[in-house]
C-alpha cells in the first residue's frame, strides 16, 4: 500500500489528532478509520463517470502512535471497481495538503 506515515506519536497527541480527525474528517464507524472525501473537481474521469459508486475518498488510519494517510482512492458503494485507484498527483497534493495542516494545527 502506498501511503504516508507519520509514527512514534507520543500517546497524549494520538487523542488531539483523532479529536482533528473527527471534526475535519469523516469518521467511519470503524474504529480509528477516517475518510477524507475528495471534492468532484479532483475526481478522475472514471471517478466522475462512476457517481453511483461514489462519494470517493481516501483513508485515514490511526493507530496506537501513528497516522496513516492512504493514497488509494475508495468508493462507498463498492469494493472492487475501475474507479477504485491509487491517487493522481492532485489528489496525492490534497492528502498532503490536509496531512500538513494537520501537522501545523496540532503543532505536531
Amino acid at each position: 500500500m502506498r501511503q504516508f506515515l507519520i509514527d512514534e506519536i507520543p500517546r497524549p497527541m494520538m487523542k488531539k489528532i483523532e479529536a482533528y480527525l473527527e471534526s475535519k474528517a469523516q469518521a467511519t464507524g470503524l474504529e480509528r478509520i477516517f475518510w477524507l472525501p475528495l471534492p468532484e473537481s479532483l475526481l478522475s474521469p472514471t471517478q466522475k463517470a462512476h457517481q453511483a459508486c461514489g462519494p470517493h475518498y481516501l483513508a485515514i488510519e490511526t493507530g496506537r502512535d501513528f497516522v496513516k494517510f492512504e493514497y488509494l482512492v475508495r468508493c462507498r458503494n463498492r469494493f472492487r471497481c475501475d474507479c477504485i485507484a491509487f491517487a493522481t498527483p492532485e489528489q496525492e497534493t490534497f492528502l498532503l495538503d490536509f496531512a500538513r495542516a494537520l501537522i501545523r494545527d496540532l503543532a505536531l
